[in-house]
């Protein structure tokens, strides 16, 4: 196992020759559910069931589990889609719509519809993607599920749906292995505003604490030898981070803006961060960014290049 290496093949196999308990942090965002076609043989997100397309992943994760230190965590990007069926045109337009916008072909051989006798899906279903596989991962891989994080995107993809909302979130779910894991809080606390501070600032004379984390203040005893409030609270689990393109690479890349709460959260320096579905590598410039190491897969050899090339000098902006 080498760190700081992007590794080209298949996640599964590549993953079995690391040792247990070598990895502080996994994360990842994989390729959706037949939105598109990456060129390759053997690519997760081209199965002919959703079931195959699950059972995929969670032997890709079963491998992330074992590898995982005990005190490890697991950040899992995941998005949802709808059921369609060949004679469904709209949907089939949102779906090429969704295409265009990430990288691959246009058309995904072999999904004109979703099977929906063998997945209890009727036409137009949200199928419930993100929550299957965190259920999943917990139920069946021994994960602890800890948290959904919703990722708000203020320039989501427009939609001519018109019995519905436009989708505007993704799921990040964080994971451990353990009861006990890594967790630091204080490195991604989130700034109060201004006014906020100077109005509980004003109350300290009159016996005000900060109650930790929450970025108010309690009314109490003598506050002599408490710091003043520094404005900082614990931060949310609402991320409102915007897509941005990366050129060479898919529309819909892993932002920057996305990953570091993750990595800065979830590993030490000088540890370990793996992404099993490198694609354009963010997740490896992130990590060198704040003095991680990184290690990725991709089964893709032009995403493996590109992202060598854009972790060692290229443009990182995603």
């Amino acid at each position: 196992m080498k760190s700081n290496h992007i590794y080209c093949g298949d996640a599964v196999q590549i993953l079995k020759d690391f040792p247990n308990d070598s990895i502080d942090c996994c994360v990842t965002s994989p390729p959706y559910y037949a939105l598109r076609d990456y060129g390759v043989c053997n690519q997760i997100g081209a199965e002919n069931t959703l079931g195959e397309y699950i059972d995929k992943l969670l032997c890709v994760f079963s491998e992330v589990h074992r590898v995982l230190k005990k005190d490890g965590t697991f950040w899992l990007n995941l998005g949802d889609t709808y059921s369609y069926s060949s004679r469904d045109s709209n949907a089939h337009k949102t779906r090429s719509l969704l295409q265009r916008t990430n990288i691959g072909s246009l058309s995904m051989p072999n999904h004109e519809s979703i099977d929906l006798k063998t997945s209890n899906l009727k036409p137009k279903d949200l199928m419930g993607i993100p929550w299957t596989i965190a259920l999943d991962l917990r139920n069946k891989l021994g994960f602890y599920l800890r948290q959904d994080i919703i990722w708000a995107k203020p320039n989501p993809m427009p939609e001519s749906v018109k019995d519905r909302c436009t989708k505007s979130h993704e799921y990040i779910f964080l994971l451990s292995k353990s009861k006990k894991y890594y967790f630091n809080a204080d490195a991604i606390k989130e700034k109060v505003d201004e006014k906020s501070i100077i109005r509980y600032n004003s109350r300290f004379n009159t016996g005000a604490k900060e109650i930790s984390g929450s970025g108010r203040l309690k009314q109490g005893s003598n506050t002599a030898g408490f710091k003043k409030f520094t404005g900082y609270k614990n931060k949310r689990d609402v991320w409102s981070v915007a897509t941005r393109g990366y050129k060479g690479a898919h529309f819909a890349t892993f932002p920057t803006a996305l990953i570091k709460p993750c990595v800065l959260a979830g590993c030490r320096e000088g540890g370990i961060v793996l992404d099993p579905f490198f694609g354009s590598g963010t997740v490896g410039v992130v990590a060198k960014e704040l003095s991680r190491n990184y290690i990725g897969i991709d089964i893709n050899e032009d995403y493996c290049k590109l992202a060598e090339n854009r972790i060692n000098g290229g443009n990182k902006n995603a």
